[in-house]
């Protein structure tokens, strides 16, 4: 059995949470070099997860020199999110990058060209389109069930959940505040179940409110104001060149209680479907609206409710099996780039109050 040997660049919460639990599982990887710019934590997820005699670098220039290396999984702040991977792109490996592609569309734009300039494989970790409620999501809209979807929202609301750790809150390194973090992921989502990715005009506004409080609530701790130098909500409305219309909301800090993550509602011309509670089809039949509740687990008997993958864990299997097979990934770049194009108009938008309207 061919195996692949792969290194994580960047070992903080993203890599350990997600990346190397989920990548050790899968039996044709070896994960055999760890870089992060305080060494000591590529240390220790080495130890962790490293396959013994597992190299530790504190340069991922160095790293990248490595020949032996085939994929590089990039899980750093966005601001080197396009550095690091042309690099490694240009260095010969395959490369998974965390989400955001990258701070700026332009950079995202030298991504894929890197891509195709060495023919290496790039996806970036949109790994919500990998649970099971996204996965059914997606199938129902393939087959035509809702019909022309014209009308979506992508929904990333957290009512007190600032991320306090890292660089989250520093707009230089990271590009923006929730709409870069958790929007992402929401408007990924949804364009993919629309499979639309046409843009032709945004307007935005964001705000800078409850992040200058002090003392906060909040389910890390509270923040510091002084720190806090990015958006803590940001609302988009977005008109593809067909017409159809999306309303991007996010927000690590609202007084509301509709809290949503990651999650999206379709309105079609023949039916509707929304992620508020659990999985739900709705439509019309025989004269007469119904609503169908999806029941995504494997349950069939007491105290037992199936198997499935997590979404992490199917991300990371279907990625090395593309690599392995010369098949398409699920999360192609050129999808990634149309995400970051709209944040950024978003984002333009609030900053200009105008509308932003692409070529």
């Amino acid at each position: 059995m061919k195996k692949l040997k792969v290194a994580i660049i960047g070992c903080g919460g993203i890599a350990n949470g997600k990346h190397l639990p989920s990548l050790q599982k899968v039996e044709q990887v070896e994960l055999v070099a760890f870089c992060d710019s305080e060494v000591e934590k590529a240390q220790v997820a080495a130890d962790a997860y490293g396959m013994s005699g597992a190299k530790v670098y504190e340069d991922y220039k160095e790293l990248l020199q490595d020949a032996t290396i085939d994929v590089v999984h990039v899980c750093t702040p966005n601001i080197s999110h396009a550095e690091i991977s042309i690099a490694a792109l240009k260095a010969g490996k395959h490369v998974m990058c965390e989400k955001p592609m990258a701070k700026t569309s332009e950079e995202a734009k030298r991504m894929i060209e890197a891509a195709e300039e060495t023919g290496k494989k790039l996806t970036i970790g949109y790994n919500n389109r990998f649970r099971q409620d996204s996965q059914h999501l997606r199938k129902v809209s393939e087959r035509g069930d809702l019909g022309e979807v014209y009308f979506a929202k992508a929904h990333a609301i957290r009512r007190r959940a600032v991320p306090t750790w890292g660089v989250f809150l520093d707009e230089e390194k990271q590009g923006g505040g929730p709409l870069i973090d958790i929007g992402t992921h929401a408007l990924d989502l949804t364009l993919w179940m629309m499979d639309n990715y046409k843009p032709k005009s945004v307007m935005g506004s964001t705000f800078h409110k409850l992040g200058k409080q002090k003392d906060a609530a909040n389910a890390w701790g509270a923040w510091d104001p002084k720190k806090f130098t990015v958006e803590d909500s940001a609302f988009g409305f977005i008109t593809m060149e067909n017409g159809a219309t999306i309303v991007l909301e996010s927000s690590w800090a609202l007084n509301s209680l509709e809290v949503d993550e990651a999650k999206c509602s379709l309105s079609g011309t023949k039916g509707g479907a929304d992620m508020k509670d659990g999985l739900r089809i709705n439509g019309e039949e025989f004269g007469k609206l119904y609503t169908t509740n999806v029941e995504l687990n494997n349950s069939g008997v007491a105290f037992y409710d199936g198997e499935a993958e997590s979404d992490a864990d199917l991300e990371a299997r279907l990625w090395i099996e593309s690599l392995l097979n010369d098949t398409e990934q699920t999360v192609k770049p050129k999808e990634a780039l149309v995400v970051t194009q709209i944040l950024e108009a978003i984002y333009e938008s609030a900053r200009t109050g105008k509308a932003v309207y692409f070529d």
